[in-house]
């Protein structure tokens, strides 16, 4: 089966479930530089390259789930049972995944071009949303009889079902005390991300290093190297 032409890094990329073409948005990345997100708000779901995700920086986090706040009342669309990767075309595998206690699902690429994760996964991913438990879902029971998988749109049946029978996302929800602890965590993580300390690029500079945006090569001997410049260089792209 062909699989056609992987498309440039660049391109747009059509929605590995619903085909339309994806927005692309930058977020800083935390050794500099960006990375570029492509998401469909129509179907919730962000595709992320190999380790992007992990590469965000708290405020690029943070400024994630804003836009996913915003976008909360548009209804998604349901994720397709077969969908594709926007690189090679070969169908997404459903993969189930633990993140600190969180469990998660996502749809990843077999040849290992990415996965696309929901806005639901994504979030319960960077602590905002948690599972429920066994015994909290005992307790749903008592009030409601089907609630929708807040990650594909499914109804699950309580009776029946502790999770989705379609993509086999656990019931999660919303915390709100977890959500202020991450939004704090994540704002505090990311004021220290930017204070500047001045003896690192000292320290950096009496190694023998010079900044760079991909990495850190050492001065040759025969340099002239301007301390101050050098330094001011290495702090202001931190």
């Amino acid at each position: 089966m062909s699989v056609g032409v992987a498309p440039p890094n660049d391109a747009p990329r059509g929605c590995p479930s619903c085909r339309d073409v994806m927005r692309r948005e930058v977020f800083d990345r935390k050794m500099g530089g960006s990375v570029a997100l492509d998401i469909c708000f129509a179907c919730h779901g962000i595709w992320f390259d190999p380790y992007e995700s992990a590469q965000l920086t708290p405020g690029a986090v943070l400024k994630l789930f804003e836009e996913i706040h915003q976008n909360r009342d548009a209804t998604g669309r349901p994720i397709a049972e077969t969908s594709r990767c926007p690189t090679c075309r070969h169908a997404l595998v459903l993969t189930y995944d633990m993140e600190r206690t969180n469990r998660i699902t996502y749809y990843r690429c077999p040849d290992g071009h990415g996965r696309f994760t929901t806005f639901v996964q994504f979030l319960s991913e960077k602590n905002f949303v948690r599972s429920l438990s066994p015994a909290e879902v005992e307790k749903l029971k008592a009030v409601v009889k089907q609630v929708r998988c807040a990650s594909c749109g499914a109804p699950i049946d309580l009776a029946r079902d502790a999770q989705c029978s379609y993509c086999h996302a656990p019931i999660a929800i919303l915390d709100a005390d977890a959500v202020k602890r991450t939004i704090a965590e994540l704002s505090d993580e990311e004021r220290a991300r930017r204070t500047v300390d001045p003896t690192v690029a000292v320290d950096a500079l009496l190694a023998g290093q010079r900044y760079s945006r991909d990495a850190t090569p050492s001065f040759s001997s025969s340099q002239v190297v301007d301390l101050v410049g050098e330094a001011l260089d290495f702090l202001m792209h931190r």
